[in-house]
């Protein structure tokens, strides 16, 4: 029988680059949702590892399976690392991703490119069925630009530019952002320690 991963997450965006990043893997990647598990989660750590870790927790208290959950965000150095740990709770949940980005170019009007410093952070928690746990960290350094631009990320993709490419990353092909984003990077920390599991 295949071994089963659940990973805490309903992101249709997030379980699509997870399964990309992840493939071939023998397992089964399940969403909670697949995997029929809803959960209330207070995401109360103060770093992206706790947060990671209180929802692998959480979710691996229904599920016979290995349990991968991760934290992410956006840290933007002029803005002392806001928003944070509270990237998608910036401005409220329900608040738009267009009008979060818009907020953030706001204050950061006049200042300039190399004040402008900002990476995306994304720790990977999992925890196995034998209570075992490890957390693993990805980040992406890159800088907010002037506008949005680009329509193949989420998030705060479109505010985000890597200097190498002059492009934000949301202009970049799915496989170029998979090489190179903080979760891509997490996930293969993460898949080294799985495949010793698997």
């Amino acid at each position: 029988m295949k071994t089963k991963i659940i990973f805490a997450t309903g992101n249709k965006d997030k379980m699509r680059e997870i399964r990309e990043i992840l493939d071939g893997l023998d397992a089964e990647i399940l969403s909670m949702k697949e995997a029929g598990i809803t959960a209330d989660i207070e995401e109360n750590g103060i770093t992206f590892e706790e947060n990671a870790l209180i929802k692998a927790k959480a979710v691996a208290e229904f599920a016979d399976a290995i349990v991968l959950a991760d934290d992410s965000g956006l840290e933007i150095d002029y803005l002392d690392k806001a928003p944070g740990v509270l990237s998608a709770r910036f401005m409220g949940e329900d608040t738009s991703y267009e009008i979060k980005n818009q907020e953030l170019l706001n204050r950061l009007a006049g200042v300039p490119k190399e004040q402008r410093t900002a990476r995306f952070v994304c720790a990977i928690a999992a925890v196995f069925p034998d209570g075992k746990t490890c957390v693993k960290r990805g980040t992406i350094e890159g800088y907010i630009g002037d506008m949005p631009a680009g329509s193949n990320g989420f998030g705060y993709d479109p505010i985000f530019y890597l200097d190498q490419y002059h492009c934000s990353t949301a202009q970049l092909s799915r496989e170029q952002k998979n090489a190179l984003s903080h979760r891509g990077n997490a996930l293969r920390a993460i898949r080294e320690e799985l495949e010793r599991r698997i």
